[in-house]
Parts: C-alpha cells; structure tokens; sequence
C-alpha cells in the first residue's frame, strides 16, 4: 500500500519544524551515578584453562578409594545441596560456584549438585552435535581451579534422573574440622 496525496501532506506537516540536531549541543549530558560494588565480589576473568580443559569423563579420580568410587559411580551418595544456575551470567554464575562449594565443604556436606543447563542453540544451522552451552563448559574448569579442586574428591556428569549433561554431581571432600 503507498501512502496518497493526504497522507503525504499530514507527514510534511508534522516534520515542518524538525530541526537536525547538532552533536555538541543540544545533545541532553546525564550524569550516570556511580555504582558501589561489595567487597567480595569474584568475577569469572578470562584464564587459560588448558591443563583442565578435558571433558568430565576423562578425568582420573585421585586420592579416592575403590570402594568409595564405585559407590560415587553408582551415584549412591544422597545429594545435601544443589545450585541451579540457570539464568545466571558467567560473571554471576562462577561468583555463586565461588561460594557454593566452600560453603558446602564448611557445613560438612559430601555430595552436591550444579545445575548448569544444557545451553542453548543460538542459530538454527548449527550442528546439532557441536558442544553448546557457556555455564555447561566453564564450570568444570572453574572447579579444577586449585582453590576449589582442594575442597572436590570427584565429579561427573550425573544420570538423567539426577539431571544428566545439564548438571554436575559432585563428591567433596571429608571435612575433618567439621
């Protein structure tokens, strides 16, 4: 449909007094408040993960023995605590993981789940089978961090009653100060 002659005449008579506007001028300035962060505020800063960039699967247990670990295995350990982090930022996402885990190792829990999504698929034509996902990769490497890889005995990818790939089961630790 093209506009007619009335419609023409209405539009000129409601940009007659358009003016352009110039850059410098009558541009209004806002003055933006400055925002106070708290203290013990941890951001996810771009590392280089390469030594722990292996999937979850191929990572050999340490320190745990075989009873334990066919116990972990078979996912006997009832689980104390979980963290959803759905609709988390990364930044957001490894400051809750940050304070999950040492939380959890304090209270004397020993088996924990994150919840990190499966991710989603951005584009249509992406392949189906590439890795998707920002939260589902990060967070195994943040828990392979030194920090949090102390407190950790063992971690996987849970059975699909438990979540599956869009979670993490973990076995932490004995606190022996608890």
């Amino acid at each position: 449909m093209l506009p007619d002659k009335d419609d023409k005449d209405f539009w000129r008579t409601v940009v007659c007094d358009v003016k352009p506007i110039k850059f410098e001028e009558d541009i209004l300035h806002v003055k933006i408040p400055k925002v106070r962060l708290s203290e013990h505020r941890f951001f996810a800063i771009e590392q280089d993960f390469s030594t722990y960039s292996k999937s979850l699967d191929d990572i050999k247990p340490r320190d745990i023995d075989k009873k334990t670990l066919r116990k972990f295995k078979r996912e006997e350990f009832a689980v104390e605590d979980v963290l959803d982090l759905h609709g988390k930022t990364e930044d957001m996402a490894f400051a809750a993981v940050d304070d999950f885990i040492p939380r959890c190792y304090a209270k004397g829990n020993r088996c924990v789940i994150i919840i990190t999504g499966k991710g989603l698929r951005v584009h249509a034509d992406e392949d189906v089978f590439a890795d998707k996902g920002v939260l589902k990769k990060a967070v195994p490497q943040w828990l392979n961090a030194p920090r949090l890889r102390a407190m950790i005995l063992n971690y996987k990818h849970p059975s699909e009653r438990l979540g599956g790939a869009g979670a993490i089961y973990i076995l932490l630790r004995r606190n022996r100060n608890k």
